[in-house]
């Protein structure tokens, strides 16, 4: 199975070199000594759950109305939903995939394999590639992922197989995640939040380091 890719038919640039700089953010990354109460409300939150307020967060504390929401809805969907985390991790690394989010793959590709997903199945997803599956379960969640992040809909057979591996509560909380990850990576891309320092982007076929 092979799920197209859409692409804008807006041009990304009109000029040579790279498409984009990510050495440093769009906008100005906040001082935590400088955050007002409500920012350092909610920073203190992210802290405490989390132990860092790395990638989106920062930008999202420009609106701590919205990082206070947002920060709970991952925290839910990352840490606290019924999904086995080699689920969540797979589908966050898809939903990445789809979205040629290098930030966003490069921190969870280690919480992936420490999950128990095969190298050679992160590989394939790298290279948009469909893998080879060795367990039936994580085939159902990949296609579900897949196909909601790349072709926007859901086959009845593909819902049917993801209904039985994770059940109904599981599938919701699985498209939650997509969702989630998907809104991490358009603000991680939007806003060109760098790569963790000394990280070596993974991606192929990537715009962002053309």
């Amino acid at each position: 199975m092979f799920y197209e890719r859409a692409r804008t038919l807006l041009p990304l640039h009109t000029g040579p070199g790279p498409r984009f700089t990510m050495s440093k953010s769009r906008i100005r990354q906040l001082d935590t000594d400088a955050l007002d109460d409500d920012q350092r409300r909610v920073y203190d939150t992210i802290i405490a759950s989390r132990g860092n307020a790395h990638g989106p967060f920062r930008i999202w504390l420009h609106s701590p109305e919205l990082a206070d929401k947002a920060q709970q809805l991952g925290e839910y969907v990352r840490f606290q939903s019924r999904l086995e985390p080699r689920f969540s991790e797979l589908a966050i690394l898809v939903t990445s995939r789809a979205w040629d989010c290098q930030t966003e793959w490069s921190l969870h590709e280690p919480h992936a394999l420490e999950a128990g997903i095969a190298p050679e199945l992160l590989e394939a997803v790298r290279l948009s590639q469909y893998p080879e599956f060795e367990r039936e379960d994580e085939q159902s969640v990949y296609d579900f992922t897949a196909e909601l992040v790349y072709n926007r809909f859901v086959q009845e057979r593909t819902f049917a197989n993801a209904v039985a591996t994770v059940g109904d509560a599981g599938v919701v909380d699985l498209t939650g995640l997509v969702g989630y990850y998907s809104m991490v990576a358009m603000t991680l891309n939007a806003f060109q939040v760098p790569l963790p320092e000394g990280t070596k982007p993974l991606l192929v076929d990537c715009p962002t380091f053309r």
